[in-house]
Order: structure tokens, then C-alpha cells, then sequence
């Protein structure tokens, strides 16, 4: 028995039979054009429903003015190193950029800035937009209603979910969590598919992207990210000066009050005393006039703290040097004929995957089948 196995025995080749597949392809072209003509029907109605959409870059380089900096350590900000030049805490890495820009603080004032729509003849948020003014596309319903069908299902059995309410009372002035509504959790979504920045820790250089459904909206949606960026890095890095500049500032006008009232007192002493001689008047305009030599002096070093303060707010306030600024689009950037060729080109992929599985499944069944009762003797 197992001198015949070893007769009968004869080794595959191995390797793919490429002429093989092309013969059995051409015998299933039916199928393949078929599939084919399938995928351009869908192709076709793909491309002329779907959205246009508008696509819009700036580039900025953020300037170092950090105390005592150099072109070294600017640089070394940007790749995320600290090498020890006597910065200010209050630095923010450029890195942290992306983070501040996918923040949902960040996010949501995007979503209430208003904008200008062409079917809207006024400027509105892109909230009210989405839920007012657009509509959905086909495709997007027949995606809900066929492999969204599920989740829409899943959807309509839980329901509405009621919107988290804040009690009551409490200390005004305490942090207190934010509040999102279902519908904002959804659009916030499509704030962080449309807006994006990416940093260049070789070049330093920051790159904003952004995309929107109409050309204006598109470029108008960029520069309100560009400025709240410039916003929110300045609120960062000069916190701590305007909390000290704010402190100085309460110190400056108390001094100065004190100094304006002493030299009123003063004044009247004087006035008082003209007609009159006296020890007692003349103890009376010493000691307010020493009162006031010393209000006077620390309210002109507090004068002096103050211009300090002022200018360290200004030295810390970063600025965003705009290379490349925002322009409004004049084509799409996606394509009706890239998303036809694409469906036809799964559509060739498909069909020849199933002439292929047609035709060697029953060969590896076949296979494994007798593999298996080899096995089993």
C-alpha cells in the first residue's frame, strides 16, 4: 500500500497558472460585465448625488517671544524641548496646537460662528444650517436604511435621550462640567472631520485645514479657526501675566486713592493753618504730610510695576505669522468622475472575484474534503 502511494504520487507544481486564471476569467466575462454594469449604474447615481465639498489650507509659523530667547531655544520650543534659556512657565509648545484646535471648547464656538450660505440670506451658525437649512443626500439615506439599518433600528428602540440639566444653585463661581445636547455631540463630530492642523516639529511651520460644503462658508470657517487659534494660544501664554497685571493694577488704583486723599487733607491743613501759629497745627501737617511722602512713593513704584506688567502681557503674547493665507476655493475637491471610476473599478474587482470563487472553490473544497477522509484512515 504504501509502495503504490509512492507510485501514484506526483508532485504539484508550484506556483500560480496565470494563463489558467485569464482563460477562466474570459469564460466569466458575462459575469464580470454584468457586475460591471452594476457598480456604473451605482457609480453613476453615487456621483451625481453626493455633496460637493470645498477644501481650504493656511500656513502660519508661530513666534517665539519668549524672556531673554534666542533663535536656539525658539526652535527647540517648537520640536517640544525645554533647554533651560530662562522661558517663562506660561510657554506653550506648538505641539500642543492639534490638541487645543480637537478641544470641544474650540469646537463648539466653531459650530455657533455664523457663516454665510448661499440658500440662507443671512449669516448663520453651521448648527442652525444643518438642522434648518440642509438636507440630506440620497446616498446617505440609502446608507441609514441599508448598513446603518441596524443602528437606526437600535436607535428608535431606546428612544430620545433626555438633556442633562445642571442643579440649581451652588457657587457661581466654582467650575462646573460642560453641558452638550445630543444633536451638538453629533455636529461636533463634523467639526472635527472638517478642521484640522497639523504641526511640522523640522520646519515649524502650522498647517490649517479645513472643509465645508460651499466655497464662502469653506474660507469664512477657515479665518474663524485661524483667529480663535490665535485667541485661545494667547488666553494660554498669558495667563499668568494678566492675572499678575490684573493684581498690580488693583494695588495701583488703591495707592493712588490713598495719595490722592492725604494730598486733600493736606491741602486743607495748610489752608487751615495760614492764619494760624501753633504747635499743634504744625504736628498735624508733619504727620500727614509724611503720610503722603510715603503713599506717594509707593504709588509711583506701583506706577512703575504697572507699565512693567503691561508690557510683559505684550512680550508674552504670542503671534501667528500667516504665510499662506486663506483664499476661497474656486473647484471642489472631490471629484464626480474619481467616484465613478472608483465604483467601476470595484465593480471589475467584484466580478472577477466571483468568477474566480466560482470556479475554484468546488477544486479547494475538493481538496480539503479529501484531506480530511485521508486523515480519518
Amino acid at each position: 500500500m504504501e509502495e503504490n502511494n509512492i507510485q501514484n504520487y506526483v508532485p504539484e507544481e508550484e506556483g500560480i497558472d496565470i494563463l489558467d486564471i485569464v482563460r477562466k476569467m474570459w469564460n466569466g466575462r458575462k459575469t464580470i460585465i454584468i457586475c460591471t454594469c452594476i457598480f456604473i449604474v451605482l457609480g453613476l447615481v453615487a456621483a451625481l448625488t453626493m455633496k460637493r465639498t470645498y477644501s481650504v489650507s493656511t500656513l502660519m509659523v508661530p513666534q517665539m517671544n519668549a524672556k531673554g530667547s534666542s533663535s536656539l531655544s525658539s526652535l527647540a520650543s517648537l520640536a517640544g524641548f525645554d533647554i533651560g534659556t530662562g522661558e517663562s512657565s506660561g510657554d506653550l509648545s506648538p505641539l500642543t496646537y492639534p490638541q487645543i484646535v480637537n478641544s470641544v471648547p474650540f469646537r463648539l464656538k466653531l459650530l455657533y460662528t455664523p457663516l454665510h450660505y448661499e440658500k440662507v440670506d443671512t449669516a448663520v451658525s453651521m448648527f442652525t444650517y444643518a438642522k434648518e437649512y440642509s438636507k440630506p443626500s440620497v446616498m446617505s439615506k440609502v446608507k441609514k436604511y441599508t448598513i446603518g439599518l441596524p443602528f437606526t433600528i437600535l436607535g428608535a428602540l431606546r428612544g430620545e435621550k433626555e438633556d442633562v440639566v445642571l442643579p440649581a444653585g451652588g457657587d457661581d463661581a466654582s467650575p462646573k462640567p460642560l453641558v452638550l445636547t445630543e444633536d451638538e455631540v453629533k455636529y461636533l463630530e463634523l467639526i472635527a472631520r472638517s478642521v484640522s492642523l497639523s504641526v511640522d516639529k523640522k520646519e515649524g511651520l502650522v498647517t490649517l485645514s479645513v472643509t465645508g460644503s460651499e466655497p464662502l462658508q469653506t474660507a469664512e470657517l477657515a479665518i474663524r479657526a485661524q483667529n480663535l487659534l490665535q485667541e485661545e494660544v494667547t488666553r494660554f501664554r498669558t495667563e499668568k501675566a494678566i492675572q499678575e497685571l490684573e493684581y498690580i493694577q488693583a494695588r495701583y488704583d488703591e495707592t493712588k486713592r490713598e495719595a490722592e486723599m492725604y494730598q486733600t487733607q493736606l491741602a486743607a491743613i495748610r489752608d487751615r493753618s495760614q492764619d494760624m501759629v501753633g504747635s499743634r497745627g504744625s504736628i498735624q501737617r508733619e504727620r500727614v504730610q509724611q503720610k503722603y511722602t510715603v503713599a506717594n512713593s509707593i504709588y509711583s513704584e506701583m506706577a512703575k510695576q504697572l507699565e512693567q506688567a503691561k508690557m510683559q502681557v505684550k512680550k508674552d503674547t504670542p503671534v501667528l505669522t500667516v504665510i499662506q493665507p486663506v483664499t476661497v476655493p474656486s473647484k471642489p475637491s472631490n471629484s464626480r468622475a474619481k467616484t465613478l471610476v472608483m465604483w467601476v473599478f470595484l465593480g471589475v474587482v467584484l466580478g472577477c472575484g466571483i468568477v474566480l470563487a466560482r470556479e475554484y472553490l468546488p477544486e479547494l473544497k475538493k481538496q480539503l474534503l479529501g484531506s480530511g477522509s485521508e486523515a480519518d484512515a
